[in-house]
């Protein structure tokens, strides 16, 4: 079986969100980026699994939609462990802009398990995984926080409701991964980041297609207001506070 995991190109968490063109575009300067979080316990996943013989995964790839600038984030997983790469060149626009271009090379080069992270962490669509399954006829998994193969069946756990659910599901299928699927993301070694300058990334050029959605403009978040301390004695003027101001009860 062969795995493909979809990777995300998003700025590090602690980045200072920056906007220009009259807020129209988010300013790169000084920005960091890394693998979306999600989508790197989902890589950390895959290799687990192939580093059991008994799985019979032959091989992991890491797809990603973006501009060659965006190579250094897809080294970063194939210093990781993930045997190639493919990299769509175009800039991501919309989820379903970025759905149909990966959906159109998996058509190419057929994978049996498809790995997507529940969202990424810059947009957080969460789109993307069910619209590739649509565009593969695929059939889809979300929610998946736990995945394993036993006897060459792919079993999976879902989180619902007060509980978990336990499917299982024929292959080829894309799996919406969330937070579980994996204990920590798996750290590169030495060894890996050497490795990583010689492993293959397969650039594949993008499909015409018409976008349905454009964006307007960003909006900051409004600041928070300052902190208020309140006498511990004075619990009268605490409870009129979180009642007239704070609108909490």
């Amino acid at each position: 079986m062969k795995i493909l995991v979809c990777i995300s190109n998003v700025p590090d968490t602690t980045t200072k969100v920056k906007f220009v063109d009259d807020f129209k575009r988010l300013d790169t300067t000084g920005i960091q980026w890394i693998i979306n979080p999600w989508d790197e316990l989902s890589l950390t996943r895959a290799l687990e699994l192939k580093d059991n013989p008994s799985n019979g995964i032959q091989c992991v790839t890491i797809a990603h939609v973006g501009l060659i600038t965006t190579e250094p984030t897809i080294r970063k997983g194939l210093a990781i462990g993930a045997d190639d790469a493919i990299r769509i060149n175009t800039e991501p626009s919309d989820a379903n802009f970025v759905a149909a271009q990966l959906a159109e090379v998996i058509k190419a080069n057929p994978y049996d398990i498809i790995l997507c992270g529940i969202e990424s962490s810059d947009y957080n669509g969460s789109n993307v995984g069910g619209m590739l399954a649509e565009y593969l006829e695929y059939p889809s998994v979300s929610a998946v926080s736990e995945l394993r193969i036993e006897n060459g069946q792919v079993i999976i756990n879902r989180e619902i409701d007060g509980g978990k659910e336990v499917v299982t599901i024929p292959v080829p299928f894309v799996a919406i991964v969330q937070k579980g699927i994996a204990r920590e993301p798996r750290i590169a070694s030495m060894r890996g980041i050497m490795t990583a300058r010689t492993k293959p990334i397969k650039v594949s050029e993008p499909i015409t297609l018409d976008l349905f959605t454009e964006v307007v403009n960003f909006e900051m978040p409004k600041p928070h207001p300052t902190c208020k301390f309140i006498d511990p004695e004075n619990p009268k003027l605490l409870v009129e506070l979180l009642q007239n101001e704070a609108k909490v009860i």
